[in-house]
């Protein structure tokens, strides 16, 4: 049996099917899983550990046998914790087979195989009786169904089947209970990911203002949470305007309804200010009293606190449907709407009770104007950064002249609105200045003369972006396309970029090392299969292959100085033949060495340079500030080296990079 996965394809800008091994699949979702994350989180495995004693500790002392219920078992790491509190027995629901099968050799490795039943089964599906999956209803519920939104992985459908179903009224259940906490803040850097600010362009006859249509402008974007570290944005980039609040709380113990429904809170702004977004976060209780709590507040709400990292639960950003201006102590009601999956949020002016309670239902935001279709958060973000788009109107100011004749070859790109107010005479666009820009709906291989009016083109534009990228060298679709549309540039074609060069730079994780560290035993238990199981699957392809991270929200120390590996220049055609680099980085600084992070530089004319990646290092410390609006790629070295003195070996990091122009792709190999 054959399975299609979806890969970018760098020569043709496309997402593509391809057909792979039945295992393929299997081997991404356990090597991109964050079941290492999971198990390195101490402060929720504890947690869980301390609820599950307890909770089997008050069913005993009704006299009661403990019968547990583990929901997502993943590594049957809570049933094993059941097993050992003195639960009676325990059943194991993983639907996932591979990971079932793990789980079976994981308890058995414990000696619990006569304590805990693996069912390898989506829980709807899970049989009670004597002949059944489980004998009889449990009285203990536990499980780990969560994400960043709390909701997201079908949390609330899955408890309320197992009420209905699957266990006892009145069961016990770790978590006991999950409590949604809400802020509102003003914040430039957040609303920069969801609207289009103006744009000004000093021209030679004047300041021009691009602004975004109104329909843009009035668009409540897309329902989709923006689950970010919130952890790692500074308090500078936002304005506290209320008091953190209560949003909404789901008690696990009784029976859960998912059907959805709002809730609704009174606000008062502690500051005046523009409301624009709603930060939100979750806290467990482990047990009915609300002494064994784990929590996913931020750095500012709970400081004294000892600070546990992960990356499988985050902090959630909301956007509001619009900017609300407010007033300090003015009363406000803020209404969070949810159906089983998601959760949105609307904020009204108090205008007295009864037309408040009339207004209650929220609808699902949907975007009307296709821009928050077309592009993502980073990407707002990315056309909102005003130095960045300094450096293109710079660079346009010294190509273009009156009778320029342009092609822009980019996905929802601005650089034809700037290139027109700057003096092109005449703009097409690939892929509302209706006389001027015009846009053309084909495929640059597909592009006719009759297309460009019988003109040649004199300047050939990119930023480059395209929207099927997910590393950074995916964006060199645009030599692609620049190789496909030769026939209709002129032969002295000012191109921009002129090119493009990949960079590099060893790296110390703070944090972010821990999604590809061996956990070997966690809380007492033996979970090296689970370890070997990742090995496995990372060796199949994935440990080859580099993997994009937004590295502004993990923090890292260089442990190099970067260095440029490859130039593309776009001024020529695609090569045949391979472009390959083979060298040595030195380490200038002593720690571990985790990977290794590549990056573009776009060499947009003369002395101008749009980075993808670092944009600028401490040198004593060797901390590094990266592009927030871009993903850079992280090369996880499969053993860490530490040098804790510079003379210890290794000094350097051997490397072997290769671009192979039939796929787009870049092949790389480190040695320590």
């Amino acid at each position: 049996m054959k399975t299609f996965c979806g890969r970018a394809n760098p020569t043709t800008g496309a997402m593509e099917w391809l057909e792979e091994d039945e295992d393929y699949d299997y081997h991404q979702e356990i090597a991109r899983s964050r079941y290492a994350d999971m198990l390195h989180d101490k402060d929720r495995n504890t947690k869980y550990y301390q609820g599950i004693r307890a909770a089997v500790c008050r069913v005993k002392e009704r006299g009661e046998k403990a019968v547990v219920l583990d929901i997502g078992t993943g590594t049957g790491l809570l049933s094993m914790m059941a097993a050992s509190a003195g639960a009676d027995f325990c059943y194991a629901i993983e639907v996932f087979k591979p990971m079932a099968n793990a789980a079976v050799k994981i308890v058995e490795k414990n000696g619990f195989h006569d304590k805990i039943k693996v069912i390898n089964k989506h829980s709807t599906e899970v049989t009670v009786g004597p002949d059944g999956d489980m004998q009889h209803r449990a009285n203990i519920l536990v499980t780990e169904l969560f994400d960043t939104e709390l909701i997201g992985e079908g949390a609330l459908p899955t408890y309320e089947h197992a009420h209905k179903y699957l266990v006892q009224e009145g069961c016990e259940a770790v978590p006991h209970r999950a409590t949604v906490y809400v802020q509102l803040v003003e914040s430039r850097r957040m609303w920069a990911w969801n609207k289009l600010f103006p744009i000004h362009v000093k021209a030679e006859d004047g300041e021009k203002i691009i602004v975004s249509p109104s329909e843009m402008e009035n668009c409540p974007g897309v329902p989709s949470v923006c689950d970010i570290q919130l952890n790692q944005m500074p308090s500078s980039d936002f304005t506290v305007l209320s008091d953190v609040v209560t949003m909404f709380s789901v008690d696990f113990s009784k029976p859960v309804r998912s059907a959805s429904t709002c809730y609704r809170v009174q606000l008062e702004p502690v500051k005046s200010g523009k409301a624009q977004i709603v930060l939100s976060w979750w806290d467990i209780d482990m047990d009915p009293s609300g002494m064994i709590n784990c929590t996913m507040a931020p750095y500012w709400v709970k400081p004294t606190s000892a600070f546990q990292w992960r990356d499988h639960w985050m902090q959630c950003v909301y956007f509001l449907p619009c900017e609300e201006p407010v007033l300090q102590g003015e009363k406000l009601y803020l209404t969070a709407c949810r159906d089983a999956y998601s959760v949105w949020y609307k904020l009204q002016k108090d205008r007295g009770e009864e037309e408040n309670k009339a207004d209650v239902h929220v609808e699902t935001p949907v975007c009307r104007c296709q821009a928050h279709l077309l592009w993502n958060r980073p990407r707002f973000g990315e056309l909102n950064d005003q130095n960045r788009t300094r450096q293109y109107i710079k660079s346009l100011k010294t190509i273009l002249k009156t009778d320029s004749v342009c092609l822009c070859i980019s996905d929802g790109s601005l650089l034809p609105v700037l290139a027109h107010y700057l003096g092109a005479k005449q703009f097409f666009k690939a892929n509302h200045l209706e006389d001027k820009i015009k846009i053309i709906e084909a495929r640059p291989e597909l592009l006719t003369s009759s297309h460009l009016e019988d003109k040649k083109i004199s300047v050939l534009v990119g930023e480059p972006f395209f929207t099927t990228t997910l590393l950074p060298w995916h964006n060199l679709y645009f030599w692609y396309a620049r190789t496909a549309v030769a026939t209709h540039l002129t032969s002295n074609v000012t191109v921009l970029p002129q090119a493009a060069s990949l960079h590099m730079i060893i790296v110390e994780f703070q944090d972010l090392w821990r999604i590809r560290s061996p956990c070997g035993t966690c809380e007492g238990f033996d979970v090296q299969t689970m370890d070997d199981m990742i090995n496995n699957s990372l060796n199949f392809r994935e440990s080859k292959e580099a993997e994009p991270h937004p590295l502004w929200e993990y923090p890292c120390k260089a442990l190099s100085d970067p260095q440029e590996v490859l130039t593309f220049d776009f001024r020529k055609t695609v090569p045949q033949q391979c472009l390959s680099t083979e060298g040595s980085v030195d380490l200038v600084r002593k720690g571990k060495s985790h990977g290794a992070v590549l990056w573009m530089e776009y060499h947009l004319a003369a002395d101008i340079f749009v980075s993808t990646g670092l944009m600028q290092m401490s040198n004593e410390k060797g901390n590094c500030e990266w592009n927030p609006h871009c993903k850079q790629a992280v090369y996880f070295f499969s053993s860490v080296i530490e040098s804790e003195t510079l003379s210890d070996l290794p000094s350097t990091v051997m490397y072997a990079i290769n671009f192979e122009p039939k796929t787009g792709e870049i092949a790389m190999d480190f040695k320590l």
